[in-house]
């Protein structure tokens, strides 16, 4: 009675990404009423300068009274009929905004901004303006978790790996581009673009200009498109800087090809810069006007409220506010990024060099009882269930290595962090201990049975 996508399980909500999400649920901590909880270490929300924001909405009452500067009450505006183009004071605070994390090296005109309710809308929404069912995305691995339900469930499309590896830190290499061209091809899959996460989620890092410059010279040579998510480009707080796509496209070598821009999207949100996830702010920037048309009429679908374009706007024009938030956000990431490299480094746990994101990407290999992902999924089962910490297992991210996995540190205070990281230290060291038991146990077992067959032996030996 229900349609094939009603009763289909290709959401991907099956997870253990979404699936520790469920058990965490169940069982959250908390400092007073339920300190034995379980700690989320897999939500990716930057929670460490809402004061910031807090203190400007206090001081700016009229904003959160829906007033403009005049004191006059603009509800009635707001509250009437807006249309899918968005507000242009909006977008027009956007585009600097986006400029500004950027180091101004690139500007951004308003009319090329299609506005949806969150990143996840955004991506899917360029993906039905590039792709029809059947046809194939490029995705560099270990890759977001949430990518299998927002470019395929409803679009169609097929996710075809570039399967990265820890040899060289996970980046980009042309021979696996090349090899997941070749085996989409061989899948009779069309693609018709690659997409990329910069700064990388899962891995907190950033993209060179040079392996930009290289993804856009193979988007040209194979005739297809380059989308680049840069949502967590304001959590920059080491170096090397940002380097948008749009940075890297601005090379005079590849302005020659005439319509390079066209090949090239962003998206982008409020979500994890501003720490506003729940706002549901996303956006598409392109050059490319049969997309941004298409992508305008789409955003019908899931607009973002009038009253939040209208709330941030007023923020985001207050320019002493934005470089002063992105200033101490900065600092405050890279705080306790630190604190949690330093702590884990102390069990003897370390992490991929990152300078970017609201997470580690942690390497726990040497913590598996074998190297197979049936023994990453018994240790995050252990973590989880045992340790009390939810933390996401790099299969969710399709890491084609096992015994990586992916800590968030920003959706939480320091003193929950600080138990989270004893959890840890205890854990790895019951680990070591019975490691050793068990280990003395074989040798006396081994050593018995050395014993035992020495004693036949002078016994066959007596009788003789």
């Amino acid at each position: 009675m229900l349609s094939s996508k009603a009763s289909s399980n290709s959401h991907g909500q099956d997870s253990l990404y979404f699936l520790g999400w469920q058990v965490y649920e169940k069982n959250p901590f908390h400092e007073v009423e339920n300190p034995s909880g379980i700690i989320q270490m897999g939500l990716a929300e930057n929670q460490l300068s809402f004061d910031l924001v807090e203190s400007w909405l206090r001081k700016n009452p009229d904003a959160m009274g829906l007033k403009n500067k005049d004191g006059e009450s603009v509800f009635r505006d707001l509250a009437l009929f807006q249309d899918y183009h968005g507000m242009p004071a909006f977008k027009n605070e956007l585009v600097e905004y986006m400029a500004k994390i950027r180091g101004n090296k690139v500007k951004f005109d308003p009319n090329n901004l299609v506005l949806a309710a969150g990143a996840t809308s955004a991506n899917e929404t360029l993906i039905f303006c590039l792709a029809d069912p059947g046809d194939a995305i490029l995705l560099p691995t270990p890759s977001y978790a949430g990518f299998d339900r927002d470019l395929k469930w409803r679009t169609g499309v097929e996710i075809v790996p570039i399967h990265c590896s820890s040899s060289n830190g996970f980046r980009i290499s042309m021979f696996a581009l090349e090899e997941a061209y070749e085996r989409a091809q061989k899948l009779n899959l069309k693609v018709k673009g690659v997409l990329i996460t910069n700064p990388s989620n899962p891995l907190g890092t950033t993209m060179t200009k040079d392996e930009l410059q290289s993804l856009i010279t193979f988007a040209i040579d194979k005739d297809i498109h380059l989308i680049s998510d840069e949502v967590f480009s304001g959590t920059v707080f080491d170096s090397p800087c940002f380097i948008s796509i749009m940075e890297a496209a601005m090379d005079s070598n590849l302005k020659r090809n005439t319509d390079v821009l066209s090949r090239i999207h962003i998206v982008y949100s409020l979500s994890k810069d501003l720490g506003l996830p729940g706002f549901r702010v996303g956006m598409i920037y392109s050059n490319n006007q049969t997309v941004v048309s298409a992508a305008t009429k789409m955003s019908s679908f899931g607009l973002v409220s009038s009253q939040t374009q209208y709330l941030l706007s007023y923020m985001l024009a207050n320019k002493k506010f934005t470089s002063n938030y992105m200033k101490r956000n900065q600092k405050r990431l890279k705080k306790r990024k630190e604190m949690l490299v330093s702590g884990l480094k102390k069990s003897g746990i370390n992490c991929l060099k990152s300078n970017a994101g609201l997470f580690c990407w942690v390497d726990m290999r040497h913590l598996l009882c074998s190297n197979t992902f049936e023994a990453e999924t018994d240790l995050w089962k252990k973590i989880l269930c045992e340790v009390g910490l939810n933390i996401s297992p790099g299969s969710s991210f399709h890491c084609s290595q096992p015994g990586w996995f992916r800590v968030c540190f920003a959706n939480m205070n320091q003193s929950t962090l600080q138990v989270a990281l004893r959890r840890i230290k205890d854990f790895v060291e019951r680990s070591r201990f019975n490691y050793q038991q068990n280990m003395a146990s074989l040798s006396r077992k081994l050593i018995g049975n050395w014993v035992r067959k020495l004693s036949s032996a002078d016994s066959e030996e007596q009788e003789r």
